[in-house]
């Protein structure tokens, strides 16, 4: 991504969603009010252990990013998380979009830094298959897909996906008409 295409990137999140850097688990924190949460697997089981089980966790993904992005662009962002500050290398890499400091601490050896890095492409269904996979074994993380107005943001984690909306009828819908996948803890998690 060009200099230019970062900081209007960087510009169009934080109009969208100011005083929140683009880390899923933040979002929740800050935006609960457009949130809802989906399990992968039903009873809220974690971790798919057959092929069967990887085919609902990939559906359920599927078929959320569907409604979410059907006929648009997407932007997919993903992370890399590290202990050292800002390196130019990293900027090297295609799709570079920014670094983030997302655990401060005095002692520089417990600082994290997460470093993202974005693609956009035209959203079909199980264009990211391979990386929800990935996901959902825990292998990877810190994934979000948004639309090119950063409007919606789906976060997959390890057993479900955050799904940040437009406006709190928006949410309402969507969870809605996925209600079998909420989870039944009180607070949504």
């Amino acid at each position: 991504m060009s200099g230019d295409g970062q900081a209007d990137l960087t510009e169009l999140w934080r109009q969208r969603w100011p005083g929140c850097p683009p880390v899923g688990h933040r979002l929740r924190d800050l935006y609960r009010d457009v949130w809802v949460r989906f399990h992968s697997l039903p009873e809220s089981k974690r971790y798919a252990e057959d092929e069967n089980e990887y085919t609902v966790v990939l559906e359920r993904y599927n078929t959320v990013l569907d409604e979410l992005f059907a006929g648009a662009d997407v932007y997919v962002i993903t992370s890399f998380w590290t202990t050292e500050a800002e390196d130019p290398s990293y900027q090297a890499v295609a799709g570079y979009w920014q670094s983030l400091l997302v655990q401060d601490d005095p002692d520089p050896e417990f600082r994290t830094y997460c470093h993202l890095f974005t693609t956009r492409r035209p959203w079909q269904r199980g264009c990211i298959d391979e990386l929800l996979r990935d996901i959902a074994d825990d292998k990877t993380t810190g994934v979000l897909v948004t639309d090119t107005r950063m409007q919606r943001v789906h976060h997959p984690y390890d057993g479900g996906a955050d799904v940040f909306l437009a406006t709190p009828d928006e949410r309402d819908r969507l969870r809605d008409r996925h209600a079998d996948w909420l989870s039944r803890h009180p607070l949504g998690l």
